[in-house]
C-alpha cells in the first residue's frame, strides 16, 4: 500500500552499533538502501539482519524511507 503524497519521511536516523555502542548520526537515500555500514567506532562492517533490508532498518533509531512509506523494501 502506497503512502498519501502528504506524508512526511524522515531522512535522518542515528545507527548504533552493536558490538561497540557508537552511535552516529546519517542521513538516509531516499533511492537506494544502505546494505552496509562502517562503525566509526570501532570499524566494524554491519550488513542488515535477516529480514531486514537495510542497516537503516536493523541498527537505526528510524527506518527507510520505503519502509516508512509502506512501500516494502527497496
Amino acid at each position: 500500500m502506497s503512502s498519501a503524497p502528504d506524508q512526511v519521511v524522515e531522512l535522518e536516523s542515528t545507527i548504533t552499533c552493536p558490538i561497540c555502542g557508537h552511535e552516529e548520526t546519517e542521513t538516509m537515500l531516499t533511492n537506494a538502501c544502505q546494505f552496509y555500514y562502517q562503525c566509526e567506532g570501532c570499524s566494524e562492517l554491519l550488513r542488515p539482519l535477516p529480514g531486514d533490508c537495510c542497516v537503516f532498518c536493523s541498527y537505526g533509531s528510524v527506518v527507510c524511507p520505503p519502509i516508512q512509506l509502506g512501500d516494502g523494501c527497496c
